[in-house]
């Protein structure tokens, strides 16, 4: 196309409706270009190209001055940690500020699942808004539940019947033991340890095959009602649980061996993190994040609900305030639930499950705030009647949230290796985080 171009070029004619631009005139000397001819001689002394090494350049090339740090300063950088990296357990993500390998700023970012549970219960009768506290801290939905039938019958001024208080505490504890074996074996698998993970699931599927049984559902159970529980233990139920307490007990002693003396284990977690008893005052933590700093606070012991007031309950406390002592609380605390749960069979009364409730209940004008203990720490639902079936406003208080505030404070002079322990060490829901 370019010579028949070039011939019409040659001859003075020009394309019709077309301007006349200028050609690169083609090579049309006979024989090779001169480049090609010199590639062709042989190499010389004199014409072979001195080599330089990599490390040469480098070394002779001039410095630019955007690289060069002044004198005594470092560079920073910023550092996107999440919102997929899987430590977060969820979609947080936090913006590091680093100097060098040391953390001098920290900002959680949060937002990314919400999904707006608190408006959702305001627009949904009060016996059906129990089945969306499943989706809130989904690895303990049974507590969650607890939560809200608890705020409503302090709302109307009921109390559950005995039988029914006692097998609250039950499956309460049970789902305890179950997110703190989510919790533990997470952690460790943050840390690098992947055995312990495989173990904790595996015993926290004896739980999820109890409550399927109870309720119809592994995981979000809706098992707990507004004045008592759905359904009595089935036939044989509590013969099964026993003899999974006593397979987990077997199994927590063999967990403990493997890690709570690990030499690695202690070295990503001994001193690292450190939360004094006032900074935990100050920051508002609840739940093993408060205990593990000296402070022995626990609603089931200091603020009873429900059966607690006739079962004692032994409070986990450490001094140490690092993550080592957070994980230790968790572990204890797995133990005294299995003690909890025994005592509940082992007392549990007769009578009825639950009472009669209308399925529009309107609760009397007024408003209320009931919490209880979880995994995390105070879990708290808030409700304003207006006297309808529909609550006027609904809150909840997230242990996870309030408690996800100090984490800034406590990685900021901590190398980054050691951020992983700490926000693993703070045992994060980000659906309680978000709600």
């Amino acid at each position: 196309m370019l010579k028949l171009r070039e011939k019409i070029e040659k001859q003075g004619l020009r394309v019709r409706g077309e301007q006349s631009l200028p050609m690169t005139p083609t090579y049309t000397a006979p024989g090779l270009p001169e480049r090609a001819k010199v590639l062709q001689q042989p190499a010389t002394a004199a014409s072979r190209p001195e080599r330089v090494t990599m490390q040469e350049q480098e070394r002779n090339a001039p410095p630019l001055a955007a690289e060069v740090p002044a004198e005594g300063q470092i560079q920073e950088m910023l550092l996107n940690l999440g919102p997929q990296h899987p430590s977060t357990h969820g979609v947080l993500r936090l913006v590091l500020r680093l100097e060098g390998e040391t953390v001098i700023d920290c900002t959680p970012v949060i937002g990314y699942l919400h999904r707006g549970i608190e408006k959702i219960l305001e627009n949904r009768p009060i016996m059906g808004g129990i089945r969306y506290m499943d989706n809130a801290d989904y690895l303990s939905p049974m507590l969650g539940e607890l939560a809200y039938a608890g705020a409503v019958e302090q709302l109307m001024g009921v109390e559950p019947q005995r039988r029914a208080q006692y097998i609250r505490l039950l499956v309460g504890e049970l789902q305890r033991i179950a997110s703190h074996l989510v919790a533990a074996g997470t952690y460790l698998n943050d840390l690098g340890a992947t055995t312990p993970l495989l173990w904790t699931f595996r015993d926290r599927e004896g739980i999820m095959d109890l409550f399927e049984a109870l309720g119809g559902s592994r995981f979000n159970v809706n098992y707990i009602r507004v004045g008592g529980v759905l359904h009595d233990f089935p036939k044989g139920w509590l013969r099964e649980c026993e003899a999974y307490l006593e397979r987990l007990e077997k199994h927590m002693d063999e967990l403990e061996r493997l890690v709570t003396g690990n030499e690695i284990f202690q070295a990503r977690t001994l001193g690292v993190g450190y939360i004094d008893a006032q900074q935990a005052l100050a920051n508002g933590l609840t739940g093993p994040m408060l205990r593990a700093s000296g402070v022995s606070w626990e609603l089931r012991v200091h603020r009873p609900y429900m059966a607690y007031r006739e079962v004692p309950v032994t409070v986990q406390v450490r001094r140490e305030g690092d993550c080592f002592a957070r994980y230790q609380v968790r572990i204890q605390e797995i133990y005294e639930s299995m003690r909890l749960c025994r005592v509940a069979m082992n007392t549990l009364p007769g009578g009825p499950i639950g009472m009669r409730t209308p399925i529009a209940l309107r609760p009397p004008r007024g408003e209320t705030y009931f919490a209880l203990a979880a995994l995390e720490g105070e879990v708290g639902v808030y409700f304003i009647s207006d006297g309808s079936e529909y609550p006027w406003r609904a809150k909840l208080r997230g242990p996870s949230l309030v408690n996800l505030q100090i984490l800034p404070e406590v990685v900021r002079g901590y190398r980054m290796s050691d951020v992983i322990a700490i926000l693993g060490s703070l045992d994060l829901v980000l659906g309680e985080v978000d709600r």
